[in-house]
Order: C-alpha cells, then structure tokens, then sequence
C-alpha cells in the first residue's frame, strides 16, 4: 500500500459515536475496500525462493533474470521467468553489466582535448602513459 492510503487509513476512527465508517472513508476520500484490505503478503514458498536469490545475487550479482531463472529450475525449484522477475524487482535486485550509452559525456562534463595530436612519436621515453587499475578484495580494495 502507497504511504498516502495508510495516512488515510489513520485518520479514521473505527468506534466513532456519530459516523459510520463508511461516511469516516468518504470524507477522506478513501474507498472503503481500502479501508478494510489487508495484504497477504508473500507466501513460504516465496520467501524460500527470495532467500535462494538473495543469496545466488551475492554470489553472482551479474546474472540476469533468464540466468537466475535457469539456475533454480537446476536447483529443483519449478518457476518461470515472470515470477522471478517480481521477487528481483520487489527485492530491488538488478543484474550489474554496463547499462546502455554508458560511455557517453555528461552535459556538465568537461572535454578535455588530447594534446598529443599533432606530435610525431619517434624516440625511446619521448612520451609515458600510466594506467590506474581497481582490484577489489574481499575486505577492500587497492589500485
């Protein structure tokens, strides 16, 4: 339920002396099934699955939908993709891979020119490069 419905909901008053609540939910502008309406929440078998994905996501934060969907059914577990595409998206899981037009300068980013261009490399240590790499460890990480 959306932060605003409960907000209502908390605004009535189920034992009021003089207004029934179905009045109490008009005035607020909430339906009355919204009132009343309780959510069944996840079952076990759900929750056993989002508990496998949390974990293979850790493991493997790069497989997608399709993958994880094969992986379980390898486990034993008979689910397709479209329910393992609700639990990712209600666990807020997304597969890590370079999202489209990554390499693309922002509008604020600022070019900055390559000032080799126009010179002609022809001795030993005329120009030098470097190069700083990220390797991640299991407590941090170091370049």
């Amino acid at each position: 339920m959306s932060e605003r419905v409960e907000e209502k909901r908390s605004l009535i008053e189920p034992v009021h002396e003089s207004l029934s609540i179905a009045r109490q939910c008009e005035l607020v502008g909430l339906a009355r099934s919204s009132y009343s309406y309780q959510g069944a929440g996840e079952s076990m078998e759900n929750l056993q699955l989002m508990r496998l994905l949390d974990e293979q996501y850790t493991r493997t934060p790069f497989y997608g939908i399709k993958r994880i969907t094969a992986w379980l059914q390898t486990q034993g577990y008979v689910v397709n993709h479209k329910r393992v595409a609700r639990l990712m998206h209600l666990m807020g899981l997304e597969a890590i891979y370079p999202k489209r037009h990554l390499s693309q300068a922002g509008a604020t980013q600022q070019k900055y020119p390559y000032l080799l261009g126009g010179l002609t490399i022809d001795r030993v240590n005329q120009v030098w490069s470097t190069d700083i790499t990220y390797i991640r460890l299991a407590r941090g990480f170091l370049y």
